[in-house]
């Protein structure tokens, strides 16, 4: 007998905290928190089982070596997903049970790769699509409302929802009616690593430098966008070397000036801030800094004949780009001071001081 509670306890997220079934053989009691019959991440789960197949005197040393514990551990864990797939269907009981557990359930896709497709089918998303923070939408859901041609599922890692919905990254996808997941649980990271496709659809992350759209006909070559503006792009790099890696035009923005995207190859900047919050060192990277050659602020920038007003407004645009990213400046006192001396020298201060 398996159930779910209707609140998750306090220690949830305690992965060391006592947990399992209930166990008794041929209906003698043997043992309470019996973890060998299901994985960590279904650890929520309570319940009895009662086995005529294991010896009475048998122990939480001689229950790991059992050869039928495999069975039963296979068994139980596909009841339980089964009894997660018939609630799914009932959208009002399953948003219920995501909120109090879905976060959990979401280490599955990490650890448990022979039920990864049932998993993935269990998971709920917010997405652009509702402009709620609700998590109630699955990857069949955005499967079936996909554009004609659409050959990935988009998403974008974030700290909160705030930050995710207002991501420049979002403008073009936005403009063009294409769904975006936001991902904004710390699970996530490592879950979309796991789950990198879904019935045949990439999963794309659309703050890195490859992002791919389908062609609407109109976009040149990124290869051509970043010659046409060769001497603004170098100039920009002449003087945030040290920021960034590359400066690029950008193909995804419509609103922004300019964003910071993450190397194919390079850590997730969420991922980064969550490894170096725990203490690992990990090598300098440094993003890549995309501007949208149409932005006022960026033709301005491009106009600028001052070099130290130039220096200042290229500094500007990218710690701008930072933290409409999430990221944290290096030096926010440095970042004030900058914008001070700009808005006096743009508002004529200076002179009048």
């Amino acid at each position: 007998m398996l159930y779910i509670p209707g609140a998750a306890p306090f220690d949830l997220w305690n992965r060391e905290a006592p947990r399992g079934l209930k166990l008794y053989v041929q209906r003698v009691f043997i043992m309470d928190d019996a973890e060998q019959f299901l994985p960590l991440y279904l650890r929520f789960v309570k319940g009895v089982v009662d086995s005529s197949d294991l010896p009475l005197n048998v122990s939480r040393e001689l229950l790991q070596q059992n050869p039928e514990l495999a069975t039963m551990r296979n068994a139980l864990t596909k009841r339980v997903l089964d009894m997660l797939k018939k609630l799914a269907s009932r959208k009002d009981d399953y948003r219920k049970f995501w909120n109090e557990f879905g976060q959990v359930l979401k280490e599955g896709l990490v650890e448990d790769h022979t039920n990864k497709d049932k998993l993935a089918k269990l998971l709920r998303f917010s997405t652009t699509h509702t402009d709620s923070d609700t998590q109630d939408q699955s990857l069949d859901d955005y499967i079936e409302r996909a554009a004609k041609g659409q050959e990935a599922i988009y998403y974008i890692l974030a700290e909160n929802y705030a930050t995710a919905i207002a991501s420049p990254h979002l403008e073009q996808l936005k403009s063009r009616g294409l769904e975006v997941l936001l991902l904004t649980d710390r699970i996530d990271a490592w879950m979309v690593e796991s789950l990198s496709e879904y019935d045949g659809k990439a999963l794309v992350d659309v703050a890195r430098e490859a992002l791919d759209l389908p062609d609407d006909g109109e976009e040149k070559d990124q290869g051509k966008l970043d010659e046409e503006h060769k001497t603004l792009l170098e100039k920009i790099q002449g003087v945030l070397s040290e920021r960034v890696e590359a400066v690029k035009v950008s193909r995804r923005l419509v609103d922004s000036p300019a964003c910071v995207v993450a190397g194919n190859q390079d850590l997730n900047p969420q991922v980064r801030r969550m490894l170096e919050a725990s203490g690992q060192k990990l090598p300098d990277s440094k993003p890549i800094l995309e501007i949208n050659i149409k932005h006022p602020i960026v033709s301005r920038l491009s106009a600028e004949a001052d070099q130290e007003r130039f220096d200042a407004l290229s500094n500007i645009v990218l710690d701008h780009a930072l933290l409409a990213e999430g990221s944290q400046l290096d030096n926010p006192a440095e970042y004030v001071q900058r914008m001070n001396e700009f808005m006096l020298q743009t508002s004529g201060g200076a002179e009048n001081a």
